[in-house]
């Protein structure tokens, strides 16, 4: 791949993320060698034919013979990047050949980005349902809600393949990674827990289900009107059932200062800012994340003032909440054992490995490891490897 010559340099030249971005993120790289007829012969025609016929008489020589098993198609339709929001599908691809690059690097897991240019959820999921004999998964990214929930739900039921939107279940179980540990350093049990998640879409939804996965049940989850609670006539389909799930169950209504007023953990995936006198009633030694980006709904400095642990999206403060630890080894994990779908199991096995990893070096400022440490891609693959098994979903 070359690079836009010195002589006719990009429009922003000498910035170091345009710099960085020139030509793309990503190529194709042979792992066969053709220095002659030989080689051509085996790997193209004619020899390709003899391989061609034995995987049509028996389609699962695929998992041997092509890269299909190991190869994730990252999905996006544009409408929810990052905090930009709806910017489109020619937007969205950096975003896209970064997650590319990550799945390579963080887990040894080859992707193919796809950007879709329609946003009809039917078109969305017959096109993804005909790519997918070329993948092994389908991780769908950047997808508004609500539609996001009803596309990964009707891929799971028509694929026989790992379906996961990582917006959603990536962030849900680092957070649930994370809040074990905070949980641990601050004295609490999930059972005596009471958690506020600001935030009703797709991360908000996937955190509240993987907290009461993992046993925290007291947990309110809030929307722009306020609590999400069977009294309200606004609901969608997916906010009145996590409204039976979590607020009803313990009456819990009204706005963002009535469900703060003593709680212990307030997750934040949702943008916006919590007034300091809010955060203020918060109970003792709580726990403070505030996952949005680039501006978490309560700065660092303010949460510091009230609680005892604090996490943001960020990786210039302490105790960073990315995706990016998990997602990567969550698929090399599904792959390893040929898994048909990525379970409850499989993610909360992997949010355990994050918060074990972290083991003697727990501390207020470090309750989840690093990207960058070496253990993480492993540790997690090798935990929803098991968990598949466990669930009877893999194959090998």
């Amino acid at each position: 791949m070359s690079d836009v010559p010195d002589s006719a340099p990009h429009p922003y030249y000498g910035d170091p993320v345009f710099d960085l971005h020139v030509g793309g993120k990503l190529e194709t790289v042979s792992r066969v060698a053709l220095a002659g007829p030989d080689e051509l012969a085996l790997a193209y025609t004619p020899g390709v034919a003899l391989v061609c016929e034995a995987i049509a008489a028996d389609p699962s020589m695929t998992q041997s013979y092509t890269w299909v098993p190991n190869v994730v198609a990252v999905v996006s339709d544009g409408t929810a990047v990052l905090g930009l929001g709806d910017i489109g599908p020619a937007a969205a691809m950096p975003v896209m050949e970064g997650k590319a690059v990550l799945f390579k690097q963080f887990g040894g897991v080859d992707a193919v980005p796809i950007c879709l240019d329609t946003t009809d959820t039917e078109e969305i999921i017959e096109t993804v349902v005909r790519l997918a004999p070329s993948f092994g998964g389908i991780n769908l990214e950047d997808i508004s809600a609500p539609r996001c929930f009803e596309i990964e739900a009707r891929l799971k039921e028509r694929l026989d393949i790992p379906v996961f939107h990582d917006d959603q279940h990536g962030t849900a179980v680092v957070a649930l990674a994370a809040l074990k540990n905070a949980l641990k350093l601050t004295g609490r049990t999930p059972e005596g827990t009471r958690v506020v998640v600001s935030g009703a879409g797709a991360a908000g939804v996937a955190v509240a289900r993987i907290l009461l996965g993992a046993g925290i049940r007291d947990i309110a989850v809030l929307d722009r009107k306020g609590v999400l609670n069977s009294e309200r006539s606004d609901l969608t389909e997916v906010k009145e059932a996590l409204a039976r799930d979590t607020a009803d169950n313990f009456g819990r209504t009204g706005t963002l200062a009535d469900a703060m007023d003593g709680a212990d953990v307030y997750i934040g995936v949702s943008g916006g800012t919590v007034p300091e006198e809010i955060v203020a009633t918060m109970a003792p030694d709580s726990i403070i994340f505030g996952l949005a980006n680039p501006m978490p709904e309560v700065h660092p400095d303010v949460a510091r003032k009230y609680a005892r642990v604090v996490a943001t999206g960020r990786s210039d403060f302490p105790n960073q909440i990315n995706n990016v630890l998990c997602f990567p080894g969550i698929f090399r994990g599904a792959f390893d054992v040929h898994a048909t779908a990525i379970t409850e199991g499989m993610k909360l096995a992997a949010a355990d490995a994050l918060a074990d990893l972290v083991g003697d070096a727990l501390s207020e400022e470090m309750i989840i490891p690093s990207p960058f440490d070496p253990r993480v891609g492993p540790a997690v693959s090798q935990a929803v490897a098991r968990a598949a098994r466990v669930d009877g979903v893999a194959r090998k």
